[in-house]
């Protein structure tokens, strides 16, 4: 099987149905974390950290995200995109990693951010580019990062020896990995495993979508779907300035009940 990390073509291009279900990951987002700031100010108290109805969501929408970014790599490199031009959008997703975090340290001084969906997604792109030639061996890597937390947190919150390992593995300096034994208390937390399965499976799929199955990539898509695509391609800006713009507003609301 040829190695798409090699691949070439000589036109870049977007894909709308790539840029529209990043788009609707979007919106679900928004939705989500406008229902979280209700909750945060008072309005409508939820339990976002236990209630199924709130985690299990976020785990749809992280799940999208790093599908479609995985999409984005094997499109990308079967595309020819060069390390240089791969750096820049690097850099720009951990500025903005780094500024999640210093926002969170100001918000929530106990539980700010310092493993986020951004800080994940720097460190998931790196092994993506890194492994994309995998090709199909791709879907059992995902299978194995999926399944290894499970494995871990058996293990490590056993009675056995690797008990013992479990404080360095929960530290601070590990528990980015995931394999952990309990869950940080932080406002988001977006570890490599099981994370990177899912974008190894978005990038598997778009490899085979390219080789296969092209067509499905270039699918017209209605009014509304074009608009999501719209989103989906400032996906980035609009993650940094969503939430800022929501409190603002919200906070505004506050300060004129009072």
């Amino acid at each position: 099987m040829p190695s798409f990390a090699t691949t070439t073509a000589p036109i870049s291009r977007r894909y709308d149905v790539v840029d529209a279900l990043r788009g609707l990951a979007m919106v679900w987002m928004t939705v989500f974390h406008f229902c979280f700031d209700l909750s945060h100010l008072g309005f409508w108290p939820q339990d976002f950290r236990t209630d199924p109805f709130w985690t299990l969501q976020r785990t749809g929408i992280v799940s999208l995200f790093l599908f479609c970014a995985g999409l984005g790599q094997a499109i990308a490199l079967h595309q020819g995109q060069g390390w240089p031009r791969f750096g820049r959008r690097w850099g720009q997703i951990a500025l903005c990693a780094l500024l999640v975090t210093l926002g969170s340290a100001i918000m929530f001084p106990r539980s700010f951010i310092y493993f986020g969906v951004l800080h994940g997604m720097a460190v998931m792109l790196v092994i993506a580019r890194c492994t994309a030639g995998w090709g199909r061996w791709l879907w059992l890597a995902g299978l194995v990062a999926v399944l290894l937390p499970p494995l871990a947190h058996y293990l490590l919150s056993g009675a056995g020896a690797l008990a013992e390992l479990a404080p360095w593995f929960n530290s601070r300096a590990l528990n980015w990995l995931g394999l952990v034994a309990r869950k940080p208390y932080t406002e988001d937390y977006v570890p490599v495993f099981p994370w990177l399965g899912v974008m190894w499976w978005g990038l598997a799929s778009g490899q085979w979508l390219l080789a296969h199955r092209p067509s499905l990539l270039q699918w017209q898509l209605p009014a509304g779907g074009a608009l999501l695509a719209g989103l989906g391609r400032w996906s980035l800006s609009y993650y940094m300035l969503h939430q800022p713009v929501m409190l603002a507003i919200l906070a505004g609301v506050v300060w004129m009940r009072t």
